[in-house]
């Protein structure tokens, strides 16, 4: 389902602004992986090509073939390298390759002799100088744990290419030698040594040289990404957390989502007028924000302008998950984009909970049993807790998390019992046993984070896994019969992603094609819980919020799918770093301090 069709005038400051991701650095971007795999096959492969200037090449000095060898090849590693950075119009990137093309082209003049070789690496200046204009995005934000991907990746690319360098000369190889003495030979000559691999006439300094070029080139790259400047990790300044509680006070009851806006780990932009601000992190390229913008809703275009805006300088991809229908018609009719409904919302009205009806028998059920078993629920604001009891809390939840990783951004606040954070509800379950375990008598915890003045949302459930089945329908039902006196009347509990799919999927009269895509989404369900969550949800009949997720284009899909699967944690592509490599930055000391802080909520992987 989409939502929000964007009006004339939406359509004309779009052709004022300039139009989608240009053409030209996509084109260029393709070009120079093209050079540069030229520059490689003319580094390894020396009669990749015949020459035609074989007056030339009797002149030509031949003491600068290997060196022009390691020197193509280095080139050609390095246009491979910047190839996606000038498709996605990085400034920096397009200065390297300028500097670049003329070494290849030297190269390939000296090496193999071959005038079409440099014409290409030339020819290729001509559009990055011309279009240089459209080459102004600004750095991603770094992470030290790229120089350990980069080492990993590039030693074992050098370690590949390396062996088809030492095999490319099979005329001028001395015997036959063995596969581990070959292999043994690139190592060695990765690091600068002589292997036991022997060459006739000049193919053993090419060899030589090329090996040691690669392994520079390893070295040089994973050096840079080590200990260049950082730039600070996206996380809220004191300042931009008190302005977004402003907004909040005033503005949010208005998203249910909209105190997660408060994760430590998200960055914001304000609009002009400073009355509605957006936060996001970016992910892989992707600008990702979640949930509505906060504020006043007549200043959202302003904060998604300058969030577009943002996007636009460093060309990352836009995209917003788990926004509402309204803010999904604001997203779409301000920039143009398109949205899809991503699931629903599950929302309980406290005046219209109860236990009593066929509907609710097994929770009802399900919960007096476990109040028989000995079981009692406590309901209270993080403010009127101990510092005692809330520490306990927090390493209950630590080491009852599940996972090895912690998970959520869009639906998690990811901490608990922060002094800011006193309007925090939390409903634990005790049992008083024999034998008490190390948090007492805590058998599980339930958060909730404010929904303006008269709501909670959930934030994080975690049990203990020795305690009996069903702690977090206990908890639930104890938080909405507790509502009352806290003056809460609507409570969100998960969300469930497509969940109209699953519900249309299993009635009578179903299509095929709507079967087949229910029963991909219970297959998925074996690794994302995504039919069981929407099961659990509907116990306690709640209403259903659509939410929607704002795209750019459908080729963008995928990509934002897997951005969204890293911010929520449920994929993990970072490496750990040697201690010789991890930096005390700032950055890194506030990212130390979160991780130290916090608890990160299991919003979106929420079964009983």
């Amino acid at each position: 389902m989409s939502v929000g069709v964007p009006n004339r005038s939406s359509r004309v400051r779009q052709l004022i602004r300039g139009p989608r991701p240009e053409a030209v650095p996509a084109l260029v971007g393709r070009a120079c992986a093209l050079v540069g795999l030229l520059d490689v096959a003319a580094g390894v492969f020396p009669r990749f090509r015949h020459s035609r200037m074989h007056t030339m090449a009797e002149v030509l000095p031949g003491a600068l073939g290997p060196f022009a060898a390691a020197l193509s090849l280095s080139a050609g590693v390095l246009l491979l390298l910047l190839a996606h950075g000038l498709k996605r119009s990085k400034r920096r990137a397009w200065r390297a390759a300028v500097a670049l093309l003329p070494a290849g082209a030297v190269a390939q003049f000296t090496y193999r002799h071959s005038l079409v070789g440099a014409l290409i690496s030339v020819a290729l200046l001509v559009p990055l100088l011309r279009h240089r204009d459209q080459f102004a995005a600004l750095p991603d934000p770094r992470s030290r744990w790229r120089a350990l991907a980069n080492f990993v990746l590039m030693g074992a690319g050098s370690l590949g290419l390396g062996l088809v360098i030492v095999n490319a000369h099979p005329r001028r190889m001395v015997g036959d030698p063995s596969l581990a003495d070959r292999i043994t030979h690139v190592l060695y000559g990765l690091f600068g040594f002589e292997g036991p691999v022997d060459y006739q006439g000049n193919a053993s300094w090419t060899v030589a040289f090329s090996l040691g070029a690669l392994g520079l080139l390893t070295a040089i790259t994973t050096v840079y990404l080590a200990f260049r400047p950082e730039h600070p990790a996206a996380r809220l300044t004191e300042e931009d957390e008190v302005r977004l509680r402003a907004l909040l006070a005033k503005h949010g009851r208005r998203d249910s989502l909209g105190h997660f806006a408060l994760r430590r780990d998200k960055a914001v932009v304000f609009s002009p007028s400073g009355k509605a601000a957006v936060t996001y992190r970016v992910v892989s390229g992707v600008m990702l924000a979640s949930g509505d913008p906060i504020g006043d809703v007549e200043a959202w275009p302003g904060a998604i302008e300058r969030f577009m805006d943002e996007a636009r300088a460093h060309s990352w991809t836009p995209a917003v998950m788990g926004c509402s229908e309204t803010g999904g018609e604001v997203w779409t009719r301000e920039t143009g984009l398109d949205a899809l409904e991503l699931g629903d919302e599950a929302v309980v009205d406290v005046a219209d909970f109860s236990l009593a009806g066929r509907a609710m028998r097994n929770v009802r059920q399900m919960v007096k049993r476990i109040e028989r078993a000995g079981y009692e629920t406590r309901v209270r604001r993080v403010r009127d807790l101990g510092e005692g009891e809330l520490e306990r809390i927090r390493r209950a939840a630590e080491d009852w998390r599940g996972t090895d990783t912690e998970r959520g951004f869009s639906m998690a606040l990811g901490r608990i019992g922060d002094s800011t954070d006193g309007d925090c509800l939390i409903a634990t379950a005790h049992k008083a046993d024999v034998e008490p375990g190390p948090y007492g008598d805590l058998k599980a915890i339930l958060h909730f984070v404010p929904w303006g003045p008269d709501g909670a949302s959930l934030d994080l459930m975690r049990r203990d896994r020795s305690a009996d089945p069903g702690m977090n329908e206990l908890l639930i039902v104890a938080a909405l019969q507790a509502a009352p006196k806290f003056d809460i009347a609507r409570v969100s509990l998960n969300f469930a992603m497509f969940r109209s799919a699953l519900a249309r999927g299993e009635k009578i009269g179903a299509g095929p094609v709507l079967r087949a895509w229910r029963g991909l989404l219970v297959f998925l369900s074996r690794w994302f819980q995504i039919e069981s969550l929407y099961k659990f949800n509907a116990k306690f009949q709640p209403r259903w919020e659509p939410r929607f997720v704002v795209y750019r284009a459908s080729a963008d899909l995928p990509r934002i799918g897997f951005a969204a699967m890293q911010a929520e944690g449920f994929v993990n592509l970072a490496l750990p770093l040697p201690r010789f490599l991890r930096g005390r930055t700032s950055a890194a000391r506030a990212c130390a301090h979160m991780v130290a802080e916090r608890t990160v909520a299991d919003r979106d992987v929420r079964a009983a």
